[in-house]
């Protein structure tokens, strides 16, 4: 059953009338071409909100400049940290590398995508119960560091799993792409009923699809439980796919024999980064953890890793000086002393110019390198999973997914 305050009831009555209801359904999908139904839909859709933003935090829509960029890919993972998910965050963390390597095939009018990646556990009782047992651990950002050292930070324990709650501070929360052109993905999954909580799940669905935002609904569990639990009308409502997934499957990836030769050429692209200013040092070691914690999963999710380390979403331009002179966003005359490695201080800036050049060259060579023996990885393993087809992980339906909703919005795969 759902919980709804006493305030808002009027308002959901309002906007969409009770959960489960035959009116609802009938308006819902047969309505949803008609313009007047449209705009009378997303007014009490936004009193509605705006209810829910005046009672949570987390629920307040964000406010700073948010981005404008067709060839923006925006994923949000919204991941159900409760006692029973461990399964699922070893998934998340196994399957990260495989998934942006997908993505890093991605162009849009012949152009390379720009990829941003934000995180949000929930139905965690460590986490106040004020917020909906929610929290966002990073926002949208191009650091694959970053969203893989909050994977790892990851535990369960718990809980109350509040999805509409989870959906709403999503999209309020996160500094979504205003084009019209960019692709704006959300993949919900967890185990429990996906109406509880005191925010509407079905005005958080609706509220995403109106923002043409697409909601996937991802069940850990038996696919008729996940029915009769609402999470296929959740897909339904958020305009996108629903999907049951065996959470507790392995995720250590598919061995192939082009793995220990992309793991030594991990070392080699590492010697190519230069660390710079106040968070050269800290990202620098990040890049070296998230190595380590690959590589204590398993040889495969080490080489996956590789393979989108030697991509072009892999970015370090905030912290790395090759990546920085590349995309101008510093000068080596602009460079303080204190601001370089300890080695490298008492270069002139022709001198290290000339170092960060050499540096940059090392790395195309290994980029190159790592490229064609991910393609030959690829191959391999494309046709290892012909064997097992119809075996589904949390990162295998968002791979599908992904492609199918992609190519809506115009995007191409090389």
């Amino acid at each position: 059953m759902i919980i709804m305050k006493k305030q808002l009831l009027p308002l959901l009555v309002a906007a969409c009338a009770a959960t489960g209801s035959a009116s609802l359904e009938a308006k819902t999908i047969t309505g949803s071409n008609n313009a007047d139904f449209r705009r009378v839909n997303a007014s009490s859709l936004q009193q509605t909100m705006d209810g829910y933003a005046r009672q949570y935090d987390n629920l307040r829509p964000v406010e700073g400049k948010c981005p404008r960029d067709y060839r923006l890919v925006q994923l949000c993972l919204l991941l159900d940290t409760s006692n029973s998910m461990d399964g699922l965050i070893n998934q998340a963390k196994s399957q990260l590398w495989q998934i942006v390597n997908e993505l890093s095939r991605m162009h849009k009018r012949g152009e390379n995508i720009r990829l941003e990646v934000a995180l949000y556990e929930y139905g965690n009782n460590d986490l106040p119960a004020t917020s909906g047992y929610i929290l966002q651990v990073t926002p949208f950002t191009e650091n694959l560091d970053l969203i893989s050292e909050a994977l790892f930070s990851l535990d369960t324990n718990g809980g109350s799993e509040y999805c509409g709650h989870v959906i709403g501070s999503s999209l309020n929360q996160l500094q979504w792409n205003r084009s019209g052109e960019g692709l704006k993905m959300i993949f919900i999954a967890g185990n429990e009923p996906f109406n509880q909580g005191t925010v509407n799940y079905e005005v958080a669905t609706r509220w995403a699809a109106g923002k043409d935002i697409v909601l996937n609904t991802i069940f850990c569990g038996d696919y008729r439980e996940g029915i009769r639990t609402f999470w296929q009308r959740g897909a339904l409502l958020g305009g996108g796919s629903y999907i049951a997934i065996d959470s507790d499957r392995d995720a250590g990836g598919i061995p192939t024999p082009y793995d220990d030769d992309l793991v030594m050429l991990n070392s080699r692209i590492n010697s190519t980064y230069v660390p710079y200013g106040r968070v050269g040092k800290e990202s620098f070691a990040r890049q070296s953890q998230q190595d380590v914690n690959a590589a204590k999963l398993s040889a495969p999710v080490s080489a996956a890793r590789t393979a989108s380390k030697g991509s072009k979403l892999y970015k370090a331009s905030d912290w790395d000086l090759v990546d920085a002179l590349e995309e101008k966003k510093i000068t080596t005359h602009e460079l303080r002393r204190e601001e370089l490695p300890e080695e490298l201080r008492n270069m002139n800036p022709g001198q290290l110019n000339g170092y960060i050049q050499q540096k940059k060259r090392e790395r195309e060579e290994v980029k190159t390198q790592i490229m064609a023996l991910s393609r030959k990885r690829d191959a391999y393993i494309l046709q290892k999973q012909k064997q097992s087809a119809g075996e589904q992980s949390l990162g295998s339906v968002i791979l599908k997914n992904l492609r199918v909703q992609a190519e809506a919005k115009n995007f191409r795969f090389r």
